[in-house]
């Protein structure tokens, strides 16, 4: 007897085939353009508009705009894509309306790309082929045969120009079963196949074939589509893309977050199909414990166990969440992904909520993503007239729905509980655990509550396995992590790693190093509950263990990079300066303890400080980490007690020299005139908004310091660097 959910999506994907087909798109140029947050403040809604304008006027059928989700390239957007049939794909970074003109008329019009403007200025338009060696961990593992080093001299000894094949480093394809051993996975662009080499001869055929004829290698093609593979076809002309393993974000910067069709169209809903059709929630439950995915909210919490106990409690009427409340200072995973894949984190949701038989699930972002919350009402109302949502979904006799709360901005409702009683309409404060919200939750029945990023990756453990998934990271934590790399770094965005990634890889490799090659000294991760990682440290697995043992957590996500000219001391008081206003109070070692850790670092950073206070803040940390009733509190002191540990000499410095070497500290620094450049042009002194600063016209001027309020306006306007910060 036919299964009606598999009836079902066979139904809808033939419709989705059909419309597609209608579009055409596929024999077309197409051009893509960002529309997520980030991409429209930077002019993405205004290059839209102006590459419309020049379809129209050119009169042209065979070109279209594509609309896409977030990149994660935050430093150099708007980013516009353009593919030409048969063509390699196209990047130009920093697009704006004079722009535009230029790639239509030249790339769109005359296939002429504009080389000076691509993405990163990495790509060679005209190149031929290109082949991307994988380099994950479980490939050439062991291997006494270095494939990329053989395939570059056989290609040599071919006499294969230089300027005809191109050969670059990816991460991880995810095509590996296990450890490979003795192979290589080779992506080839722009023909789009995979293949897998496992001798010399297999490259002789490959150079023999695919380079010297363009023809493809069917013996040694692998046939199953990688999850990421399209990203790579698309994107993986940088290094900042190709040293990425999408998963979370496998659809971000591909699909129009908009379209059912296009997501349906990349095997959306199909892992939904899978789940239902087998009639088994606790299979789906084994595959993601076999996955060892951990949530990725921060906690760590198996997810596959967390589903399990829910799915075991005796009240039948149970409910799922969405944590979307992102209020860490820096971080925009959440965002960028219910933004650019909105289809995917609602798959993976509705998964969940079969898995541990949930009746209703609740969407809970923060008010200040507009964009995100659209995207996902659209998404839901998508879903509802295709059946794929309501009653009887897909078919199937269980029914589900959704729907969305607002949170208003208060970073403790990030926390289970809180976020529960914020749902309830009471005010967001954390409860004391146990019962957890997989026993007693909202109103009182089993709630599961997962991120955004989590339940992003439960559609591709489903379709891949488990055991796929968990081959990606380490041996404890199965997958990848999607970090928000900011702070003093070349190349701000959003990155995905395989779990296990150093830290060295995500801050070089892909960041580009720190901003103005300065020397690195540190890398603060898990947002403002998060500690400090010294840049010896560097070679670091970025795991939950690893970074637990260094004093710093996972958090969600974010990651920043701070240089010699930070000052930890000024840093760590900025972070408890964010955790003591979003405390909720309940509780006095949060409450009181925050408060006054903080009175203490702007006693320190004041000038006033004294050695013994550096006892009573170690005290005071400690006190609040181990008695806090929620995980917020306790995180909160982990960037003093880090940076206590491992740069506790500026601590020093502040209190017994009166000094910030960073110059961050205001009330340590003194402005002083240079008397052998100032050639008394009075400028600093027109400036002055205390008018503290005395001196005629070609004359050398002289600073007051009991009147300067060390606002820095004279450093900032003297042209002759006669006034000088010490």
């Amino acid at each position: 007897m036919p299964n009606p959910v598999t009836e079902f999506y066979k139904a809808l994907t033939e419709r989705v085939d059909q419309s597609l087909a209608a579009r055409g798109d596929a024999a077309k140029i197409v051009i893509q353009v960002g529309s997520a947050t980030c991409e429209n403040a930077a002019g993405a809604v205004d290059v839209m508009d102006e590459f419309a304008k020049h379809i129209q006027s050119s009169g042209r059928e065979d070109i279209v705009i594509h609309r896409t989700g977030c990149t994660g390239r935050c430093s150099k957007e708007p980013i516009v894509g353009v593919n030409v049939p048969g063509k390699m794909p196209v990047k130009y970074e920093r697009v704006n309306r004079d722009m535009v003109h230029k790639i239509f008329t030249n790339h769109v019009q005359k296939g002429l790309p504009l080389a000076e403007q691509i993405l990163d200025g990495s790509i060679d338009p005209d190149q031929q082929v290109e082949f991307l060696f994988c380099e994950g961990k479980r490939c050439s593992v062991g291997a006494k045969i270095n494939f990329r080093e053989v395939f570059q001299r056989k290609l040599q000894e071919a006499g294969v120009a230089a300027d005809k094949v191109r050969i670059t480093s990816a991460s991880c394809f995810g095509a590996c079963q296990g450890e490979c051993g003795e192979r290589a996975h080779i992506l080839v662009r722009p023909f789009r196949v995979l293949y897998r080499v496992t001798s010399e001869s297999d490259l002789d055929e490959l150079i023999q074939k695919q380079v010297l004829k363009g023809e493809e290698v069917p013996a040694l093609k692998v046939t199953d589509k990688p999850i990421y593979q399209e990203f790579f076809d698309l994107y993986g002309d940088v290094s900042f893309f190709n040293l990425q393993s999408r998963v979370a974000m496998r659809n971000s910067g591909i699909l129009d977050p908009d379209s059912l069709e296009e997501y349906v169209k990349f095997d959306g809903f199909k892992a939904l199909a899978t789940s239902l059709s087998k009639s088994d929630p606790d299979w789906v439950i084994n595959e993601v414990l076999k996955a060892k995915l951990r949530g990725r909210g921060g906690g760590g919490f198996l997810t596959g166990k967390k589903w399990q106990m829910a799915s075991q409690q005796p009240d039948k009427t149970r409910y799922i969440i969405c944590n979307g409340d992102e209020g860490d200072p820096g971080a925009f995973m959440d965002r960028g992904m219910l933004e650019s894949d909105p289809f995917s984190i609602l798959e993976g949701m509705m998964i969940g909520a079969y898995a541990i038989g949930a009746c209703k699930g609740f969407y809970y972002i923060r008010a200040e993503y507009p964009l995100a919350i659209k995207r996902i009402q659209n998404a839901i109302e998508k879903c509802r007239e295709a059946g794929i949502l309501g009653d009887k979904v897909m078919g199937s006799d269980w029914s589900f729905d959704l729907e969305i709360r607002l949170g208003a901005g208060a970073f403790v409702c990030g926390e289970e509980t809180a976020l529960i009683r914020s749902i309830e309409g009471e005010r967001g404060q954390p409860k004391v655990r146990p019962p957890y919200p997989v026993v007693r939750g909202l109103w009182g029945k089993p709630t599961s509550i997962n991120n955004v990023e989590t339940f992003a990756n439960i559609p591709a453990i489903i379709n891949y396995g488990g055991a796929w998934f968990a081959s990606i990271g380490t041996e404890e934590s199965g997958g990848t992590k999607v970090f928000a790399l900011a702070g003093k770094v070349k190349h701000t965005g959003l990155v995905e790693v395989p779990l296990g990634t150093s830290l060295r890889k995500v801050v070089y490799d892909i960041g580009g190093g720190v901003q103005d090659d300065l020397p690195l000294k540190a890398v603060q991760t898990g947002g403002p509950a998060g500690g400090f990682i010294p840049a010896k440290w560097i070679d670091m697995e970025v795991d939950f263990g690893p970074l637990a043992k260094a004093g710093s957590i996972m958090g969600s996500g974010g990651m920043i990079v701070l240089s010699e000219e930070d000052c930890m001391v000024d840093i760590s008081k900025f972070y408890l300066t964010f955790t003591q206003e979003e405390s909720c109070g309940k509780c006095t070692p949060c409450r009181e303890g925050t408060t006054r850790m903080l009175e203490i670092l702007e006693k320190i950073t004041s000038g006033k400080g004294e050695m013994s206070d550096l006892d009573r803040l170690e005290r005071l940390a400690k006190l609040c980490q181990q008695t806090s009733l929620c995980g917020l509190g306790r995180a909160a002191p982990n960037p003093i007690l880090s940076s206590l540990k491992y740069f506790r000499e500026e601590y020093v410095e502040h209190i017994v020299d009166k000094k910030c070497t960073a110059k961050k500290c205001v009330a340590l620094i003194k402005y002083v005139i240079s008397a052998d450049t100032c050639i008394g042009c009075t400028v600093c002194a027109r400036n002055c908004p205390t008018e503290c600063i005395s001196g005629t016209r070609k004359e050398v001027h002289v600073i007051d310091q009991d009147r300067c309020v060390k606002c820095g306006q004279c450093f900032e306007v003297c042209r002759f660097d006669a006034v000088e910060r010490v």
